[in-house]
């Protein structure tokens, strides 16, 4: 997945201080997701990993808020249904996990990103929460669950 998600990202600009790209888990998302109330689903192609996303608890937020974190799909997964997949495996795990609301970050042009966002119910909040370390991010969303 760090493959990826160095590759993702500066299709969309995301490259500097303040994006997911340099967060000290991305070589690490194993260890990262086995916390409690964590979890990371990978989408595979003939055997490639192609892409991914999930849920952890936000970052400095309340106990009843996660972050949909690390969703990125290389352009050959994008357009197949694959993030609304993975999208529904993190929320039903959230909810699971005893949350109740999802936040997300994300950047002004992930335009294909944002409305899966949006059609899947999330809303558009005018500042970040938590403490996530992004502050290269434009964008933030929640959904209660």
């Amino acid at each position: 997945m760090a493959e990826i998600i160095r590759t993702v990202m500066p299709e969309f600009g995301a490259s500097g201080a303040g994006f997911a790209i340099n967060d000290p888990e991305v070589d690490w998302m194993s260890r990262s997701y086995a916390q409690p109330r964590s979890a990371y689903w990978v989408v595979e192609r003939d055997g490639i990993v192609e892409g991914g996303g999930g849920v952890a608890p936000l970052e400095g937020g309340d106990a009843d808020t996660c972050e949909l974190r690390k969703m990125y799909f290389l352009s050959s997964l994008r357009g197949l249904g694959a993030g609304a997949q993975v999208m529904q495996l993190s929320l039903d795990a959230a909810r699971a996990f005893g949350f109740k609301r999802c936040y997300l970050e994300t950047l002004g042009g992930m335009d294909a990103a944002m409305r899966l966002y949006e059609r899947t119910g999330f809303k558009r909040i005018a500042k970040p929460m938590g403490n996530t370390g992004h502050g290269g991010c434009n964008t933030f969303y929640l959904l209660e669950l």
